[in-house]
């Protein structure tokens, strides 16, 4: 296992990683094969700054346009794979404070402990969502239950902290230089502002943060995240749990090329590394979270692989809040130029993370981050042949994560393994010990997706970049 507790973690971080991610002025590029994990430098983080853009900005486009949900009697197979009200028997994350980090969250009625923490793209305070995605996320989260369908959030009982960092209907007004810091998807926001808000969310007492957004650049271009890297260190150190999307795959992004299978004899993976995904690869203090397919179980085709995916959830098959204002229904697609385009990324299969870990906090209040993170990577479920570059250590189990009794020493807990409902008949119950069939072999199978087919959070279409 790569988790351990927070001193032992921090000694091995400093002697086994070799490369910062630091500007282009301070380290040369370095070929793909020759790629080991980030060191993190604790000078580089920045406190005290501006909450806001760094630049004017102005609204380039139109704001997104959710599509209306059909009748939602029954949850969705990705919420029936987490078995919600089997954890909620233990837990509802009562007490916990989520920081979503991302395009805004407009209020909603189902969201009724929500504050917003700041706005890094215009001038607000995070409580305004032009490109929908953070609504989806934080609905994923904290959407509290209704009689009128069968949708809810993983941790119902928790509060969203609101922070606004990116936004694709947004740009600077006038831009002089070009920016060294690597984009967060395609819009505006970057690895800085990203920092800058993750240690915002920390001094605003968050005890879970979600970072459905990545940055990504080909492997031996340094990123330039090293307040990135120092920012989500400084939380671990803090006791905040992070977590963070794996990526996904889409010609013509920066997340275009992905991390094929490591040579048997390159056991940490990091060889094969041709996409760096940021911050998912400073994979100590984060959780990096791929998705699976909510129907079949198995590894999502679009999901970036690489050595620091941690565990997996389900990324497909999402339905979530209306971020429309005034909205008050759910949604489960959004326009595209073409027509309806459903919702999935790992955007999506990152905020079932973190409410199990919202979940896991509010039962156990003397686990310190590592140990929280810890217990949600030793109770997920694998095909059983260790770490795999698509899925970490496996599918999470809220219910296994919230009652296992783990054995002191680092291992997998011995308990059954997950598998997705089926999609039409009632869930069988016997499928939980079945392994995630086929699931090793379908983590080499990449599937070519154009970017129309992913979603893109833009007035028409949809980018699966920051999914």
């Amino acid at each position: 296992m790569r988790r351990r507790d927070p001193a032992t973690r921090r000694g091995v971080i400093l002697t086994a990683v070799a490369v910062i991610a630091l500007a282009p002025s301070v380290l040369p590029s370095v070929p793909a094969q020759a790629i080991t994990p980030p060191q993190v430098s604790p000078g580089a983080l920045v406190r005290g700054a501006t909450v806001g853009p760094p630049e004017p900005t102005e609204q380039r486009t139109l704001c997104a346009e959710p599509v209306a949900a059909g009748p939602q009697t029954t949850p969705s197979n990705a919420q029936q794979m987490m078995n919600l009200p089997g954890a909620w028997r233990f837990s509802r994350g009562q007490g916990q404070r989520i920081a979503v980090i991302d395009t805004g969250v407009t209020p909603h009625p189902r969201l009724p402990r929500l504050r917003g923490g700041g706005d890094y793209v215009s001038t607000g305070d995070g409580l305004s969502d032009c490109d929908a995605h953070g609504t989806l996320v934080a609905g994923i989260i904290a959407a509290s239950p209704s009689a009128r369908d069968g949708f809810t959030g993983v941790a119902p009982d928790a509060s969203i902290i609101s922070i606004r960092q990116s936004s694709n209907a947004f740009d600077a007004k006038s831009r002089r230089t070009e920016s060294a810091d690597a984009t967060v998807g395609s819009g505006y926001g970057s690895v800085r502002t990203l920092a800058a808000a993750v240690v915002r969310a920390v001094d605003l007492g968050a005890t879970v943060i979600n970072i459905s957004e990545v940055a990504c650049v080909p492997a031996g271009t340094p990123p330039g995240d090293g307040a990135l890297g120092a920012a989500v260190r400084h939380a671990y150190e803090r006791d905040v749990v992070v977590v963070v999307a794996a990526g996904n795959l889409s010609s013509g992004s920066s997340c275009a090329t992905q991390n094929p299978d490591p040579d048997p004899a390159d056991t940490p993976g990091w060889g094969s590394v041709r996409t760096i995904a940021s911050p998912a690869w400073f994979d100590d203090y984060v959780l990096a979270v791929g998705s699976v397919d909510a129907d079949t179980g198995r590894p999502s085709g679009f999901s970036l692989h690489g050595p620091w995916v941690d565990v997996a959830a389900p990324g497909s098959g999402i339905v979530s809040l209306d971020s429309s204002p005034r909205g008050t229904g759910l949604v489960d697609a959004q326009q595209g130029d073409s027509g309806p385009l459903p919702l999935l990324g790992t955007s999506f299969a990152a905020p079932y993370v973190a409410g199990t870990v919202a979940l896991v906090r509010a039962r156990y209040p003397q686990l310190s981050a590592g140990e929280v993170m810890d217990r949600v990577v030793r109770t997920a479920h694998a095909p059983g042949t260790g770490h795999d570059q698509a899925i970490g250590y496996g599918v999470i189990d809220p219910v296994a994560a919230l009652t296992a009794e783990l054995p002191e020493e680092p291992g997998p807990a011995p308990i059954a393994r997950i598998a997705a409902p089926a999609p039409v008949a009632p869930p069988d119950h016997t499928a939980r010990d079945v392994a995630l069939i086929g699931a090793g072999v379908a983590a080499a199978v990449i599937i070519a997706v154009v970017a129309a087919s992913l979603p893109f959070r833009r007035d028409r279409r949809l980018d699966p970049d920051e999914f």
